[in-house]
């Protein structure tokens, strides 16, 4: 689809309104095309004695009156043209991020926040002016220019009329091929404001790293670098716009002075009267502005067009995540299947999950554990439907995973991701994020299971509190167990933990709270301590993406395997812990009598 067909989709639902603007327009062009002639008249009759005060203010009232219908129409079209051109831009981003919603993980894998950040402002922007005040300057341009051009050789002299269009045709031709440069330059500063964009977003979300690794110097010159880039590439528009301006300043002032000499001449020799010789001065004033405005039409077309061709990629973008050939579900049980389960990520040649055949009941608590990178949250994103698998390979129910819904699958399913992100808002509103509406008591009994309900408490705004960007102003602990309160309160039948207990202190606690107010529902915990997972029901050790060792705590130590080794080290690592910190304790001891002595 052209970015003229993309446009048109969005400007015909406000068609009426784009139809009364540029009726409104032509009315406000039609009258202004007669202030000249009654000026003129006014001075025709003055010098030649035919208008007395009565007609002079007759006339002069009707100026009043064409000055009143122009005030008039100025604000009927502006109000609406820009204000369709404002709805449009609104409707375009509404739909931008609607489709951006729908789009599979995979996408904001390979797409830099701040590029996508441009296109939402910077490049929304240019298409409102590009249907909006460009409309008005095409409009312009062409309207209103051939009817000053009609009046001029109607109502003046034809000669002098084509004199006068001699540099203005100059014009029109450069602006062509000015809009075709434009249109170039515009895309490439463009891609560079992206480039930027998303070098400060990246790096003010890093602060924290670029400050502990001592590495400002060196962000601050790649920064300086990126905006040299964005600088240059305005400059090559700042540039081409110092050469094209000043020249349309030289010709129009070229077409000012042919009519001046010429016209004079026209005048003193008699073919036309003074008061005609003023308004064509005044009608070719006029032109100036058409011929302006057609250079600014095609440079906001020229960027409206490649603002629009960006925006037409991210909706070209189609995900491969979404309902096919699906089955309404009311609800799920929490039966879990997998069936000879392998996935391989987009460009890896080999998988991440092999064959993995596992049965889980309803009510079942199973732990999934393994080193880093053997699988564990691929497996999660499985069970989310946030990667494609095969037909039969994911069952919930005996439903393959492909034939539910991905809202009822989701809707479903209370999931903790490792990163443990929080909006910036109030901790109440991001603990009910999942549930509908704000209901305290489920906010208070959730935060009370997650154990975070008495660190809120303290806080001098309780659940009030606003947690800075991602839940920056929070500690580890609690940003983890705000987190696992926002999935409580959903009350699912299935709860993921995805690695969500590592930074939490009360973590028995937690997990106590969770066996006594689980029963009946499936919990998936994926977690690298032992001493977090061996109170469930079922253990899957993760290897190389295989299930190595499937059983309960006591199966797996009994088998001497993989899981008895994992378990072995972490307790001598946790006794070696306890050993020195009663060593620190005890020299902290000592430290202490010798400084009472």
């Amino acid at each position: 689809m052209s970015p003229l067909r993309f446009l048109w989709s969005y400007i015909k639902r406000h068609k009426w309104h784009y139809i009364l603007g540029i009726a409104t327009l032509f009315i406000v062009d039609f009258a202004n095309l007669y202030i000249p002639q009654v000026t003129g008249g006014i001075i025709d009759g003055l010098t030649l004695n035919t208008l007395d005060m009565r007609g002079v203010m007759r006339e002069v009232g009707i100026i009043l009156g064409l000055g009143l219908t122009l005030a008039v129409g100025r604000f009927l079209w502006r109000y609406f043209l820009f204000g369709s051109a404002r709805s449009i831009e609104k409707e375009i981003r509404d739909d931008m991020f609607a489709h951006l919603e729908t789009m599979d993980v995979e996408y904001y894998n390979s797409h830099k926040t701040g590029d996508l950040m441009t296109r939402f402002t910077s490049d929304l922007n240019s298409i409102r002016m590009s249907i909006g005040p460009a409309i008005i300057s095409i409009f312009d341009a062409t309207v209103m220019a051939v009817m000053v051009i009609v009046k001029m050789m109607l109502y003046v002299d034809v000669r002098l009329t084509l004199m006068t269009l001699i540099p203005m045709a100059v014009i029109l031709v450069g602006e062509i091929f000015y809009g075709k440069i434009m249109h170039r330059r515009y895309r490439e500063r463009q891609e560079a404001v992206s480039d930027l964009t998303d070098f400060v977003q990246e790096s003010f979300s890093g602060i924290r790293v670029i400050k502990a690794f001592v590495r400002e110097r060196r962000q601050l010159r790649e920064f300086l670098k990126s905006n040299q880039n964005a600088m240059d590439k305005n400059l090559n528009i700042v540039r081409l716009q110092a050469i094209i301006i000043p020249l349309l300043d030289v010709i129009i002032g070229t077409s000012g002075l042919i009519t001046l000499i010429y016209g004079g001449w026209l005048a003193l020799v008699g073919d036309i009267t003074l008061g005609r010789f003023s308004a064509f001065h005044m009608y070719a004033n006029m032109l100036v502005w058409p011929m302006i405005a057609c250079g600014d039409a095609i440079n906001m077309f020229s960027q409206g067009f490649a603002s629009a061709r960006r925006v037409q990629e991210v909706f070209a973008e189609k995900p491969d995540i979404e309902d096919r050939n699906t089955v309404p579900v009311d609800a799920l049980k929490g039966n879990i299947s997998f069936n000879h389960l392998t996935f391989i990520h987009k460009g890896m040649s080999e998988p991440t999950l092999r064959d993995i055949n596992l049965e889980i009941p309803a009510g079942t608590t199973l732990a999934i554990i393994g080193r880093t990178g053997n699988g564990k949250s691929t497996l999660v994103n499985l069970l989310l439907h946030l990667y494609n698998t095969k037909p039969g390979m994911i069952l919930f129910d005996g439903r393959d995973i492909n034939s539910i819904p991905l809202h009822t699958l989701r809707e479903n399913i209370a999931y903790v991701p490792q990163d443990n992100f929080l909006f910036s808002d109030t901790l109440a509103a991001n603990i009910a994020f999942g549930a509908h509406g704000e209901d305290m008591e489920k906010i208070v009994a959730a935060s009370q299971l997650a154990c975070i309900h008495d660190n809120i408490a303290a806080f001098p705004e309780g659940y009030k509190t606003v947690v800075g960007e991602r839940g920056v102003t929070l500690s580890g602990g609690q940003k983890q167990r705000s987190s696992i309160a926002r999935a409580l309160i959903k009350d699912a039948p299935i709860l993921i933990l995805d690695d969500s207990l590592s930074a939490v202190d009360t973590e028995e606690h937690i997990l106590k709270n969770l066996r006594e107010n689980r029963a009946g529902k499936t919990t998936i915990i994926i977690a690298h301590r032992v001493s977090t997972i061996q109170n469930a029901d079922v253990i899957m050790v993760l290897e190389d993406g295989s299930a190595k060792e499937v059983g309960s705590h006591r199966e797996l130590m009994e088998l001497g395997g993989i899981y008895k080794e994992m378990f072995e080290k972490q307790q001598l690592e946790a006794e070696i812990g306890e050993q020195k910190a009663a060593i620190a304790r005890d020299f902290a001891s000592t430290d202490e009598k010798e400084a009472v002595k």
